[in-house]
């Protein structure tokens, strides 16, 4: 859920036409919301022990609003972003109300009996190879940094689960994407401090450096308060 959290309005907000502040508040909400979402589901919901975040499966929906000929000739970036936000969340508000009609009228439990895992597979591997051609290409724009990541998450999540260095939690098996961000993270730093990308193309430092994501640094909460610091 972290990863998409951040991966999401990192890869839609630049095409809306959106700034680093946009990116910033698109993903602080998401937080927001997601936290949120997780407290009614586990409280009023199905009550299982689910995290809700963002979904993958909306990106190519989305991607289609943002191309809308009628919101790609607004000429001024910000305006756009607004007009494409406005149109993308009524359309997920539609969505979502259909879900919610279908739900708690149990007519999902009607249709769940006539899909089987035959059906199901070929639906989710569609909408992962639809998302391929977007998101493995982002790895190859860094490959020291995307491929060793790749590489760890594989190794902790499939041949390191079974190891506890906890007594009877298997750390690995439950937190492999935790661990593989922060070891990759700090590695990533010390390639930034050391210099390795300072002489190279900017699209190359803006894929590689943990300077140039200009997240935190633009986020609202942070911007104030460094203004009444000053």
């Amino acid at each position: 859920m972290l990863g998409t959290t951040v991966m999401i309005p990192s890869l839609l907000v630049p095409y809306m036409g959106g700034s680093n502040r946009d990116k910033a508040c698109v993903i602080q909400t998401l937080l927001f919301v997601s936290g949120l979402n997780t407290l009614l589901q586990t409280l009023f919901g199905t009550r299982l022990p689910a995290v809700v975040g963002g979904s993958f499966a909306y990106v190519m929906p989305i991607l289609y609003i943002i191309n809308d000929s009628s919101l790609q000739r607004i000429t001024d970036h910000h305006d756009r972003f607004i007009h494409t936000m406005r149109a993308i969340q009524g359309a997920l508000i539609v969505a979502s109300s259909i879900q919610i009609v279908t739900g708690y009228s149990q007519l999902w439990g009607l249709f769940s009996r006539v899909f089987s895992p035959l059906g199901m597979a070929p639906a989710i591997g569609l909408v992962g190879l639809g998302l391929f051609q977007r998101g493995f290409p982002m790895v190859g724009n860094c490959v020291e940094i995307g491929l060793p990541m790749l590489l760890l998450v594989i190794g902790v999540s499939q041949y390191l689960k079974h190891t506890k260095l906890l007594k009877d939690i298997p750390v690995f098996e439950r937190f492999p994407l935790l661990i593989c961000i922060s070891i990759i993270w700090i590695y990533s730093i010390i390639l930034t401090a050391s210099g390795t990308y300072r002489n190279r193309p900017e699209p190359t430092q803006t894929s590689c450096r943990t300077d140039k994501a200009y997240i935190i640094s633009t986020a609202p909460w942070l911007v104030s308060y460094s203004y009444k610091a000053e």
